[in-house]
């Protein structure tokens, strides 16, 4: 057996044997594999697909080439939560402590954030001396004793897809479903719990743009979790627009810290409802959505969410000051964007709104970018509102660097209508 056979036949549009994938992304991963030939086999994938079965084999080998956690010590059902990437989402940082109230266990692993979308580590490293990094010990520890961790990803874990990953993205084959799933679950598989949720954004802010693509990469994803023995749900939402108020680090955990208090906004709120009592049901908490949804409400308004969150922050460092303060999270200064002319607003491009976000500061063009936490945009008006010309759009918060190349193209996000336009959220879930 050997790399050159194997890319051929993959060219060629044949399906690869366990053995013939395993052999790649072993040989990838131990230096055998030169990233040229590694390369060509992703080039290959890319035009060429692969069937069910070998994405599963190829999901199961890149999580058999790092170490799988243990998280069997733990007493209790143990959940896990990923979003395909958004602009605005700071999901977890709601649904996390929300569910972990009621005696979940969520034990999640979580990413930075790259280009327009931010991530869900950067944004916790906003609340000063957070600390995202824990040996995998001291992460089951806590999950154990608090029910809820949420830290970086080891280094130990899927070692091909850090590899595989770095490859595509100058590849030009990061766009490809099969490729897609197989990172995205190898890696939750590997983090060790009984029940996944896979938040699917769709739309402008997305990687996935259309709802067909989407329901292919939920299906499959789903199909590769329940073959695993992972209770799995999939949820498509809408990312056509940005979700919330907020896009920016600071700014997101403010809103965050808001929505835990029962002040959120009414999307973020809703979603986190959705995926939290998707989880309550795969936990036997609850046996429907209704009932779920009306527990978490009571979580809120009882102070047990905000709560559980203050004592994440703690036990990983974290001033809990921040969290009872909001005020004290550092802001940039401001610039108000003022509507060009009145309508109903019925486009707010997701993917220009955190592309604005990024350039003052907010995100990564690279990996190695330094992030500025303190600034981004609030939006004043969402799809569907009002807005009377002169009237205020939204904020940029910013602390020089490319503020008025921002605020062009976040003015260019906007489009209007003379007619109301209706907003869906939830567009499918996959079960």
């Amino acid at each position: 057996m050997n790399a050159v056979d194997i890319i051929i036949k993959k060219r060629d549009g044949l399906a690869l044997t366990k053995d013939e994938i395993e052999f790649m992304i072993n040989g990838y991963t131990l230096g055998e594999i030169p990233d040229y030939q590694m390369s060509a086999f992703l080039m290959a994938t890319y035009f060429r697909n692969m069937t069910d079965e070998e994405t599963y084999h190829l999901t199961m080998a890149m999580l058999n080439s790092g170490k799988v956690i243990d998280l069997s010590r733990i007493k209790g059902f143990k959940v896990d939560k990923h979003s395909t990437g958004g602009v605005g989402d700071k999901t977890s940082l709601v649904l996390a402590p929300l569910v972990a109230s009621l005696g979940i266990k969520f034990a999640k692993m979580s990413g930075r954030g790259l280009g327009h979308t931010g991530g869900t580590l950067d944004k916790l490293e906003a609340i000063r001396g957070f600390n995202i990094s824990m040996d995998i010990e001291d992460f089951i520890d806590q999950v154990e004793h608090i029910n809820i961790a949420i830290i970086g990803q080891t280094e130990e874990i899927d070692k091909a897809d850090k590899k595989m990953y770095a490859l595509r993205d100058v590849t030009g084959t990061v766009p490809s479903i099969p490729l897609i799933a197989s990172s995205i679950m190898s890696k939750k598989l590997a983090a060790g719990s009984d029940a996944i949720i896979l938040d699917v954004k769709v739309g402008s802010g997305a990687f996935m743009s259309n709802l067909a693509d989407a329901l292919k990469l939920a299906t499959l994803m789903k199909n590769i979790g329940t073959k695993a023995n992972k209770k799995m749900t999939c949820v498509l939402t809408n990312m056509d627009e940005p979700l919330g108020y907020a896009v920016g680090n600071s700014l997101e955990v403010i809103e965050a810290i808001n929505t835990l208090n029962g002040r959120g906004p009414k999307d973020l709120t809703e979603l986190c409802l959705t995926l939290g009592s998707y989880l309550l049901i795969d936990a036997g908490l609850v046996k429907s959505e209704i009932e779920g949804r009306t527990l978490l409400l009571e979580q809120i308004k009882n102070g047990q969410a905000i709560a559980k969150f203050v004592e994440l922050v703690a036990a990983q460092g974290g001033n809990v000051d921040y969290i009872y303060h909001p005020e004290l999270f550092d802001l940039g200064e401001e610039v108000e964007l003022k509507a060009s002319e009145s309508g109903y607003i019925s486009h707010i491009d997701s993917y220009v709104v955190g592309h604005a976000s990024m350039l003052l500061g907010a995100g990564r063009e690279t990996l190695d970018s330094e992030i500025d936490y303190s600034v981004g945009v609030v939006l004043n008006k969402k799809v569907g509102e009002y807005v009377n010309a002169g009237e205020t759009l939204a904020t940029i918060y910013h602390n020089g660097k490319n503020k008025d190349e921002a605020y062009r193209i976040l003015e260019s996000a906007y489009r209007y209508s003379k007619e109301p336009v209706d907003v869906k959220l939830i567009l499918d879930v996959v079960r």
